[in-house]
């Protein structure tokens, strides 16, 4: 059978299906992956949340790269994927997708947001690393647009994109929803991620370790290649539509 029409049949009559989805889901929208070859990694070294809070300098950094990004991400529409996850979500047959993107694209296309959680947060708005006061990322964006190097709340503090960066915790009731979901779902999808990124891969091995069937639909390698039950490199924006068709076509479980 059809790998396409196999997954499509275990979808429509899977009892809950759990999505992890990650930068490859966006880069049919414009938006650079961050480790394929020619990734943003290449050119971009990460600012820790330790050296944002102490150096100016690396908030310097830190703003010249987000404040360029956004630029990119503020022009960019949801995909033929990003449209495929809503219409799974509509047709109920998609519980809970969890994304490592931060480009609002899931939001924009209008996913249901109470099924939506932004494990690595948003750069839609800014959080004042003082105050913890929180505005819409264009207040800021603004400001850093009009050539000021690090943009500051009313209160003195520094504006930070309210993203999650490397040494900063994950939001905990965001994390043990995810976790809490991929080890009770019958099927667990991972779309356009290559599964490296910690703690959230480890929705991963939650799923398979309880029995739901596995798919990864993403072009790069991952660590779990050998254990998932369905592997398609396919671009994921013919990927999930594919899907979707064959899957509507089959009753709901």
């Amino acid at each position: 059978m059809d790998r396409i029409a196999e997954l499509a049949g275990v979808w429509a009559h899977a009892a809950k299906v759990v999505v992890l989805t990650g930068a490859g889901l966006s880069t049919a929208s414009g938006i650079p992956d961050f480790r394929s070859p020619g990734g943003r990694w290449e050119s971009y070294q990460p600012v820790p949340i330790q050296a944002f809070v102490s150096s100016q300098t690396a908030r310097e950094e830190y703003w010249r790269y987000k404040g360029e990004s956004w630029q990119v991400i503020q022009s960019a529409e949801p995909n033929a994927a990003h449209l495929a996850l809503v219409d799974f979500a509509r047709l109920g047959r998609l519980d809970l997708l969890v994304t490592q993107n931060v480009d609002g694209l899931h939001e924009r296309s209008d996913f249901p947001a109470e099924r939506l959680v932004n494990i690595h947060g948003t750069d839609s708005a800014v959080i004042c690393i003082r105050c913890g006061d929180a505005e819409p990322r264009d207040v800021a964006q603004r400001i850093w647009e009009d050539g000021v190097a690090v943009p500051v709340c009313p209160c003195g503090g520094p504006w930070k994109p309210a993203t999650i960066s490397f040494g900063q915790g994950l939001v905990v009731e965001d994390l043990e929803s995810a976790m809490q979901a991929a080890s009770t779902c019958d099927l667990f999808v991972a779309a356009g991620t290559s599964l490296v990124v910690g703690p959230i891969n480890q929705m991963f091995e939650l799923a398979h370790s309880a029995g739901a069937t596995t798919a990864i639909l993403t072009a790069s390698e991952t660590p779990y290649d050998e254990q998932c039950h369905f592997r398609i490199g396919d671009p994921v924006e013919q990927t999930l539509p594919a899907l979707l068709r064959a899957s509507e076509l089959l009753p709901s479980a």
